[in-house]
């Protein structure tokens, strides 16, 4: 029988169906890049402290330059029955240049090594959906700008409440992308050390240099607890969250375009590259990029709560659970890359129907609450007794089947005498809109100071 490179121990051929169980190699010869870069430095370490000679490191260097050169060509296929990456490289390696290529794993093991990969490829892709962020925020600066003047209802409990501008609603989910952004920031600065070095759980007896080869593969340092490195998953763990908090926002965004396209509303027009048909009603445009950035979230979380739920009950260090971390990672930063970019374009391309938003703002008399801050300031009545006041105002509109910014002034005295002219001024809806004047608020002068912060934060960090 031919022994595997990793069965020193093991006396018999594995059963078929523990080879099947055991097999990650499907899914984690996605990780044949960072495999390769941390062996390359992991080599170079060797060679350097003398544990390997410079000969055997050119030898390895050009050996696994050779196969990813291979792989990306793709005259080696990654197929095989070979358990994992790790093995199907240092395989191939060992049978191109045979000594040299069995002296790698000296000072590692499988248990660092998979740490390293995966912990390389978090980081990558961490800063890979961060920039797809960025330009997320941009779009959504673009659109605010060109609408810090065009009014819709505010809503509340999805129910007409104050008038506000578009610019400062896109402005809001810009403000949640930007927490996402940072979310991303914080995990990688933190996450940003390398596993190399710590072996099975407990080091090694080898004089290897960690910094050195942190400092290879670009992160801060190596990590400070062997025992807690091999077994972390916390940097999976984040990537995931991190991913369902922004598919979350992302998801609350689509609900309000799918509501916003309808007929009931027609707030903004999708455009057809980003619509579908329907297979028998052929009036039907439907909104289905932004249903299934909605459904998509639900999966995203599902790969969270999986991670979370396999590692909750393992002692320390590696078990064999956590071969489970991988696929669900994988998952949902494919996912997250593409509902980046899908939502980007489809935002981007959208009409935005100004006036029908306007006309909006004359249902549910969104001017309700200036008029209760008028009867404070001009009559000086506590607010409390203002809102009751209003109260009846809106009734009185309501039995007029009109908006209470369409009550005449006479309308107005007749529930509350004092009232005077300039009240008509206090219910026009854009003057409520300006009205909001303080920090963070939707006047249009405040929105474009959020506008300008936002821009130059984005600035700040390409």
């Amino acid at each position: 029988m031919a022994k595997k490179i990793a069965s020193a121990r093991i006396g018999t051929e594995s059963s078929q169906l523990l080879k099947e169980l055991n097999n990650s190699f499907p899914f984690d010869k996605a990780l044949y890049l960072e495999d390769i870069e941390g062996s390359k430095a992991h080599a170079a370490m060797l060679a350097h402290q003398g544990i390997i000679s410079n000969d055997d490191l050119s030898s390895i260097t050009s050996g696994l330059d050779l196969i990813l050169k291979e792989i990306e060509s793709g005259s080696w296929t990654l197929e095989g029955d070979d358990e994992d990456i790790h093995m199907a490289i240092e395989g191939r390696l060992t049978a191109k240049i045979g000594d040299a290529g069995k002296r790698l794993h000296t000072a590692r093991s499988r248990n660092d090594q998979v740490a390293l990969d995966f912990r390389l490829f978090v980081q990558r892709q961490t800063k890979e959906i961060m920039s797809l962020l960025a330009k997320l925020i941009s779009t959504f600066i673009n659109i605010s700008k060109n609408h810090t003047n065009t009014l819709l209802p505010g809503m509340t409990h999805l129910q007409h409440a104050q008038p506000i501008n578009f610019g400062y609603h896109m402005m809001a989910y810009a403000n949640m992308f930007k927490r996402d952004y940072e979310r991303f920031m914080s995990s990688y600065e933190r996450n940003n050390f390398s596993p190399i070095g710590c072996a099975a759980l407990a080091g090694t007896p080898y004089p290897i240099d960690r910094q050195m080869t942190a400092s290879a593969l670009g992160f801060k340092a190596a990590t400070s607890n062997c025992l807690d490195t091999v077994s972390d998953r916390d940097f999976a763990l984040e990537i995931l969250f991190n991913i369902s908090t922004m598919m979350m926002h992302i998801s609350r965004l689509s609900e309000e375009l799918i509501l916003w396209s309808s007929s009931e509303f027609r707030w903004i027009t999708l455009s057809d590259r980003h619509s579908t048909g329907s297979s028998i009603m052929p009036q039907k445009k439907n909104p289905d990029i932004p249903e299934l950035l909605r459904g998509k979230t639900g999966r995203v979380n599902g790969n969270l709560i999986a991670l979370l739920t396999v590692m909750k009950g393992l002692p320390l260090a590696y078990n064999k659970d956590m071969q489970e971390d991988k696929e669900g990672v994988f998952d949902s930063v494919n996912t997250a890359k593409l509902s980046i970019m899908v939502l980007d374009e489809m935002i981007e391309q959208m009409i935005i129907n100004s006036s029908r938003m306007e006309s909006a703002c004359l249902v549910g008399h969104l001017s309700a609450t200036d008029l209760a801050d008028y009867l404070v300031r001009k009559i000086g009545l506590p607010f409390r007794d203002a809102y009751h006041i209003v109260g009846n105002i809106v009734n009185l509109a309501e039995e007029n089947g009109v908006d209470i910014s369409e009550l005449s002034l006479s309308d107005l005295q007749s529930v509350e005498s004092r009232i005077q002219e300039d009240v008509m001024a206090v219910l026009n809806n854009r003057s409520s809109m300006n009205a909001r004047t303080s920090e963070g608020g939707t006047a249009t002068a405040r929105t474009l100071e959020q506008i300008e912060k936002m821009q130059k934060w984005v600035e700040g960090i390409k």
